[in-house]
């Protein structure tokens, strides 16, 4: 009595019942693929508190200490007070590798989940008219997530790190004309300047997750606003939403999965060690010693660009009296031009299917056989330039040389996107001329519209509802 007392006063004076009432009347469609994007935000969600739980214990600074922590083999070695500082949250803070870890994992979890979803988008064509925008938006979440995660491993200032930072800084400089400038820009002056780890922890920690946070409301929002896609089949239209209401159903799937990723990533940061940086040691650049990790490897998400750079031909070119250096084709070309096809995949597909009608409906990947093929030919680039990324490891483990190994992916990168898209491309339209249907979910389910029961069957085949809800 005395919450809704509470309730209705605060409704008098602000308002937001109607708006509530309708909220948890919204419905959603019962698929697991449109759970994807919840991974991503609710490791989202992750990142933030695990990382404002550690940036009460980082020194985001490049001042010279000499290290007497509990790590004994560090004992008496100078480094960074920013290297110092997260050994010190891995063996000295309660909890601190836990933390750290988590942080870790749930970086790697939410750029994955971002790139399923994407995918998922693309092959079932959810990207076409009205949802353009949100497309867009997607795909800057998934290169700010990118970005923000280099930032992030790039603070602890290990030799792991150090050598990814001295690479992007070298990528940086090779940008025809405006290289330089941007060098200095982002990373404060000559590598290594000592306004580097500040700058990219105000990048991490400030500006990209604020720029993220405001993107994501953006996106769900427009969401809202357009209604969900749903895939064909049983009574879903063009016109209509055939789902789960927002209340009690989807909001307690939604809380589920909550919970689960939550419990996945606080597992994976107790019990699978990642990025052990005690073992790489502080990160050292000088004129006398430029020390490189042996083996060493980005995280995944930057892996492709890493095998890029590791295949392309030492090749230079010279342009109006002006050098393009060898890291700008695989570091800078490449991926612009990759990005750059997917922001403009949705007028790029609209022109040549000449198709400007607003859809609700997906598409199955078998009804678009162009598309497919070309989003799983990219995959297979993607799938050997990250394998790339680990030539020497390969060659060393099977006893072969670095450079045939190195052939061999060159070879791969041009042969395996040519046989994928040929071999998908027949896979789709075989599948549609032998008129296969996919499966269609639970045979038995209860469909509702505005609250009328259509179809009524008993309790025990009908372990779900669905609702049916028209589109203005």
């Amino acid at each position: 009595m005395l919450l809704r007392r509470l309730l209705g006063w605060l409704d008098d004076r602000v308002g937001g019942a109607r708006f509530g009432s309708k909220a948890l009347e919204k419905v959603f469609p019962n698929h697991w693929t449109f759970l994807l994007g919840e991974i991503a935000l609710y490791c989202f969600v992750i990142l933030v508190l695990t990382g404002v739980y550690l940036t009460f214990f980082f020194e985001p600074s490049t001042r010279e200490v000499v290290y007497d922590g509990d790590y004994a083999p560090l004992q008496g070695v100078e480094m960074s007070a920013a290297y110092a500082s997260s050994l010190a949250i891995s063996f000295e803070v309660r909890a601190g590798l836990v933390m750290r870890q988590m942080h870790h994992w749930a970086a790697l979890l939410f750029v994955a989940s971002m790139s399923v979803h994407l995918m998922r988008v693309f092959f079932t064509g959810a990207f076409r008219r009205p949802r353009e925008l949100n497309w867009i938006i997607g795909l800057t979440l998934l290169v700010l997530g990118i970005g923000n995660g280099f930032f992030g491993y790039s603070l602890l200032d290990d030799l792991l790190s150090g050598t990814g930072v001295r690479v992007a800084y070298a990528t940086a400089l090779s940008i025809p004309l405006i290289g330089p400038d941007l060098a200095f820009a982002v990373f404060g002056g000559e590598f290594p300047d000592e306004s580097i780890i500040p700058r990219f922890y105000t990048l991490h920690v400030l500006i990209l997750p604020a720029i993220i946070g405001l993107l994501v409301a953006v996106h769900l929002a427009l969401v809202w606003r357009q209604r969900h896609t749903q895939y064909p089949g049983g009574p879903r239209r063009e016109d209509n939403v055939v789902g789960i209401r927002a209340w009690p159903g989807f909001a307690m799937k939604a809380a589920g999965l909550m919970f689960v990723t939550s419990a996945v990533v606080a597992a994976l940061g107790g019990l699978a060690q990642i990025n052990p940086i005690w073992t790489y040691g502080p990160f050292r650049s000088t004129e006398a010693v430029a020390a490189v990790t042996s083996a060493s490897q980005p995280d995944w998400y930057m892996g492709w660009i890493d095998g890029a750079l590791r295949l392309f031909p030492g090749w230079e070119t010279r342009i109006g009296g002006y050098m393009i250096p060898n890291p700008f084709y695989p570091g800078v070309l490449l991926p612009t031009l990759a990005f750059g096809v997917l922001y403009l995949w949705p007028w790029i597909e609209a022109r040549y299917r000449k198709d400007r009608e607003p859809h609700n409906l997906l598409e199955r990947p078998r009804d678009a056989p162009l598309r497919t093929a070309i989003g799983a030919a990219g995959l297979a680039g993607f799938v050997v330039l990250f394998f790339a990324g680990s030539n020497d490891v390969i060659a060393g483990a099977f006893e072969l040389g670095p450079e045939s190994v190195t052939n061999a992916f060159r070879v791969l990168f041009v042969v395996a996107p040519l046989v994928t898209f040929f071999v998908t491309r027949k896979i789709c339209r075989d599948l549609q001329r032998s008129g296969a249907k996919p499966l269609q979910g639970l045979p038995h389910h209860r469909i509702v519209r505005e609250g009328e029961e259509l179809v009524s069957l008993p309790a025990e085949a009908a372990p779900t509802e669905e609702v049916e809800h028209p589109v203005p």
